[in-house]
């Protein structure tokens, strides 16, 4: 691809500022480590957000610098690609594209519309939002906005109700962006937190603890969302959902084997010590788990004999969002080693002198709308290791900020360039960017609201 005069302009510019920032850090008294650390960040920071070069290239940068600039050594830097949250998310990546080859999951939303049903704007737009946010928990968000687009497209146009047709739209791309804060695989800044948390803490935070704050956070905000873009639509249509076939020996087989992964996710550690204590295996963990599904989808045949996880599927998963992921988590090694973590957690430390609930609510919505012009994946994986230092520093559970915060990061519902989901149901020519603003701006700050009370109340 030729690059354009922007792209030559946000390739030079990014280390640019880097020296400028490595020399400005210096002349403030701070030490040579935490100068060249804040330097790399940026350069990374910047070519992530302005895209200079593709984003799995950029993240390769923190394995290069850190060690060349002896913040890391080389192993240290290394053992970020190998972290256990990055083999938790492969092993889910893998997991979901069985899941979408078996057609099971049109099969469960397709069941969860039905059973909500009736005959309102409220409740149709309702059952499509549960449904979308049900499967984004366990698979991509962009799966499941494709598998169910063409129905909801067809359903809003049969009704001839042009506000129903943008509700009923807006509805399923908001709601899978919503869902996937439900579980620790079900959005990519999910899984950032958890390495940063375990890199700052030492402790593992488990698919469990995350689904007791998440959960309850999708279950809020969904039917509150369904309420604000159905207003004042009153929809007189009757709709009819298409019938389902037979289900299939792949169908059933993915299901069983995806229930049980998820049983042992959810019963690991809960109740009273989970199975890892009742057989007394207390070296397995989450990602130990999502790689037994998947060699279970491997190993099982479906129709026509046919394994219900091939290699052809398994090597189309996002491994460009892997190498993203390691990159942040690479950064964040080089945060704690140089002492920058801690420099910048005394500089923000005043900002949590505010009582917290309005310290979340100011952080909740800020991501929110940076998010609307940049990566969320970009985005978590810059901030959390900064709001990690400042809980640190004000003694602060590192979960009350860091979870809001990343949470925030997937509640982006201005504009189409803020999540794949938008950017999906835009390009079916149904919705404006009007249309989009207009819903989503109030949006974006009732999603603070409600993510910052749930967590407050919570955590």
């Amino acid at each position: 691809m030729t690059a354009t005069p922007d792209r030559n302009i946000h390739l030079w510019l990014a280390p640019t500022l880097a020296v400028v920032a490595y020399f400005v850090v210096l002349w403030f008294g701070h030490s040579s480590q935490i100068s060249i650390t804040l330097a790399i960040t940026i350069w990374v920071g910047y070519w992530w957000i302005s895209e200079a070069i593709p984003i799995p290239f950029t993240s390769l940068l923190p394995f290069v610098l850190l060690p060349a600039f002896g913040v890391i050594d080389y192993k240290e830097a290394s053992s970020s690609l190998g972290n256990h949250v990055i083999v938790l998310l492969m092993g889910a990546f893998l997991m979901a594209k069985a899941l979408e080859a078996s057609g099971v999951h049109k099969r469960i939303a397709f069941n969860i519309i039905a059973f909500i049903g009736g005959t309102s704007s409220f409740r149709i737009v309702l059952s499509f939002m549960t449904a979308s946010a049900f499967l984004s928990m366990w698979i991509s968000n962009t799966a499941t906005v494709l598998a169910l687009l063409p129905v909801a497209t067809a359903i809003g146009m049969s009704s001839n109700d042009k506000q129903f047709t943008i509700a009923l739209l807006l509805g399923l791309a908001y709601s899978a962006s919503i869902g996937g804060v439900g579980t620790l695989i079900g959005t990519p800044p999910n899984v950032i937190f958890a390495s940063v948390y375990d890199n700052f803490s030492g402790h593992e935070f488990d698919f469990v603890e995350w689904m007791k704050i998440g959960v309850p956070v999708v279950i809020v905000t969904i039917p509150v969302v369904a309420y604000w873009l159905t207003r004042g639509t009153k929809l007189t249509t009757q709709i009819t959902l298409p019938q389902m076939f037979q289900w299939s020996t792949s169908e059933k087989r993915v299901l069983t084997i995806f229930g049980i992964i998820a049983l042992l996710w959810i019963t690991r550690n809960n109740p009273f010590g989970g199975w890892s204590e009742l057989i007394g295996i207390s070296s397995i963990g989450d990602a130990t788990i999502a790689l037994l599904g998947v060699v279970l989808m491997a190993t099982v045949k479906g129709d026509q004999q046919v394994p219900l996880l091939t290699w052809n599927k398994a090597k189309t998963i996002p491994w460009d969002m892997l190498l993203l992921f390691s990159g942040g988590i690479c950064l964040a090694k080089g945060f704690s080693a140089s002492g920058l973590s801690e420099l910048i957690g005394q500089l923000l430390s005043s900002t949590l002198d505010l009582p917290i609930f309005w310290v979340l609510l100011i952080l909740t919505i800020s991501l929110s709308f940076l998010t609307e012009v940049t990566s969320n994946t970009a985005t978590a994986t810059l901030f959390m290791p900064i709001l990690a230092s400042v809980a640190l520093t004000k003694g602060l559970p590192l979960e009350l900020i860091m979870i809001p915060a990343v949470i925030s990061c997937s509640f982006a519902f201005c504009l189409p360039v803020a999540t794949a989901p938008n950017s999906i149901v835009f390009a079916s020519g149904q919705i404006t960017i009007k249309d989009m603003a207009k819903n989503g701006i109030m949006l974006n700050f009732i999603g603070g609201f409600i993510v910052s009370t749930v967590c407050w109340a919570l955590i």
